[in-house]
């Protein structure tokens, strides 16, 4: 399921298509850019396509590669109130693309799109950033968040992307308030599926893509609280051949990272399911994976919640009161049950995550039944 290598325009749209001559080209004063195509590899084509034929074929698998007077007109020169939300890249800025040619155009026309801009002493840098051209530009999944084009221009790295109008699954669940509302049981469920989905599709690539950073703020819902994963400056490709582990430096997001990866920085796709059963935690008990405010024992979701899990009478315990009762009573089981799985300390006995697809599908199916 889903194949990430990048083949010739001749069988396929190619990742990359650079302007003809006569469409202005971004200027390059560093190594850093000249080395950008060798960087991404295989990602990018020699296609000589026109600008407006790249634009024109985007949602169909093109990288638009945007100037940075576009990303200035899209964004009205990246105005304060047309900030979405800021984090280790940078800041996230809403923008207005024509939806055939991707060209700038006014607040209300055209599509909405939302475009990161790399702070170049950020905690996520230039290496991250060709990260994620390679993956999110190979990727297409409806539980992926999709890349329309980047920009590259001097020292200028921005990534342009859909909208996602709702938001972060994390300010649904944490910052509940004027701009987010609750999550429905139902809902919650829906998120589960969704990023599960999204989460089986890298895991079943032809590269066994490890996505290294499930968390609740890199799961975006759209206006039907649809999920899609995004933010893939982390990701690495799986173990090949007779390896059963890819080794690197530990990364991620602290109380979401596998025990076995903290320790000994081995990266499986088990990795991601236990970080998956963390933010099922959090979808179960609206707590963060780590809160420091909260008393001493009660910080890290899973060393509070482990207890309860373990103890059928004692599920209940753990339900966020802001879903008012309103939930299955054999969902809540269910789902706490599947966490405890992806939660086992030992990496081989948690679930792959198709099969955790499978376990969480009949529970969105049950919470939809009135």
């Amino acid at each position: 399921m889903g194949n990430l290598c990048i083949k010739h325009a001749n069988t396929v749209s190619p990742l990359y298509s650079s302007p003809k001559s006569d469409t202005p080209k971004a200027k390059s004063s560093s190594h850093k850019d000249s080395s950008l195509g060798s960087e991404l590899g295989s990602a990018f084509s020699n296609g000589d396509v026109s600008r407006h034929d790249s634009a024109k074929s985007a949602n169909g698998g093109i990288l638009r590669p945007f100037l940075y007077s576009e990303m200035k007109a899209a964004t009205r020169n990246f105005r304060s109130d047309g900030r979405l939300g800021e984090g280790g890249f940078g800041v996230v800025y809403k923008g207005y693309l024509d939806e055939q040619t991707l060209s700038p155009v006014k607040p209300g026309h055209g599509m909405t799109v939302a475009i990161k801009k790399l702070n170049l002493e950020g905690t996520q840098g230039h290496a991250e950033w060709v990260t994620e051209v390679k993956f999110l530009g190979a990727l297409r999944h409806p539980n992926i968040v999709r890349l329309l084009g980047f920009c590259a221009e001097d020292i200028n790295r921005l990534l342009v992307y859909e909208h996602m109008s709702r938001g972060s699954l994390e300010s649904h669940l944490f910052r509940y308030g004027s701009q987010t509302q609750g999550l429905s049981w139902e809902n919650r469920m829906k998120i589960a599926v969704g990023s599960a989905r999204g989460l089986a599709f890298l895991h079943d690539s032809e590269r066994h893509v490890i996505y290294r950073d499930v968390k609740a703020a890199n799961v975006l819902l759209d206006d039907q609280f649809n999920a899609k994963l995004s933010d893939f400056g982390l990701a690495k490709d799986g173990p090949m051949g007779d390896d059963t582990h890819v080794s690197t430096r530990v990364m991620g997001t602290y109380g979401y990272a596998a025990p076995e990866y903290l320790a000994t920085g081995h990266l499986t796709t088990r990795s991601d399911v236990y970080s998956f059963g963390v933010m099922l935690l959090e979808l179960l008990s609206g707590r963060r994976a780590m809160d420091t405010e909260r008393p001493y024992g009660e910080q890290k979701v899973v060393e509070w919640a482990k207890p309860f899990l373990i103890n059928k009478k004692k599920v209940l315990h753990i339900i966020d009161p802001k879903l008012n009762g309103q939930y299955s009573l054999k969902g809540v089981h269910r789902t706490a049950n599947l966490a405890l799985q992806c939660l086992n300390d030992d990496a081989k006995a948690r679930p792959l995550m198709k099969e955790v697809v499978e376990s969480l599908e009949p529970l969105l199916i049950s919470s939809r039944k009135k």
